[in-house]
């Protein structure tokens, strides 16, 4: 099973921006977590990560008939960004969205998703466990 993990912008900040919400654990902790679960698994990861809107979109399309399911956590473009959701609707690959901060306790604009409406299903509020719990969800779904 192939699983695509898509982080947007500012997560390559992890450890450096807001320790108060996301934590002091950097991105390339992030990364090896989610590594080390997918390979508990035997899934072949692959994991993305641009502050452009742009490659993005070009990554997601690029996974058309190449992925058997996508991770994302589109950061900011989470509340705004129709063409990430247009790009996730038009390669119909199943997609679950995680957030590692709860979205839904946070500002007032953070609690829309956007990209959320093409996707199966939303994770947010477990930090790296987020991931983790998206790795299980897409397996069980594909394997049922």
């Amino acid at each position: 099973m192939k699983i695509n993990v898509i982080n947007g912008p500012n997560i390559n900040f992890l450890g450096i921006r807001e320790k108060d919400i996301y934590g002091s654990y950097d991105y390339k902790s992030l990364c090896e977590f989610i590594k080390n679960e997918a390979s508990k698994q035997n899934i072949d990861l692959e994991i993305f990560q641009s502050n452009i809107e742009g490659e993005i979109i070009n990554y997601i399309q690029s996974l058309y008939k190449n992925s058997d399911g996508i991770i994302i956590n589109p950061g900011a473009y989470t509340h705004y960004s129709i063409a990430i959701f247009d790009a996730l609707k038009s390669i119909n690959i199943n997609t679950v969205e995680v957030h590692l901060s709860n979205i839904y306790k946070r500002e007032e604009f953070r609690k829309k998703s956007v990209t959320a409406q093409a996707c199966i299903g939303q994770i947010s509020g477990f930090g790296f466990y987020s991931y983790k719990l998206a790795l299980d969800a897409l397996v069980n779904i594909n394997n049922t």
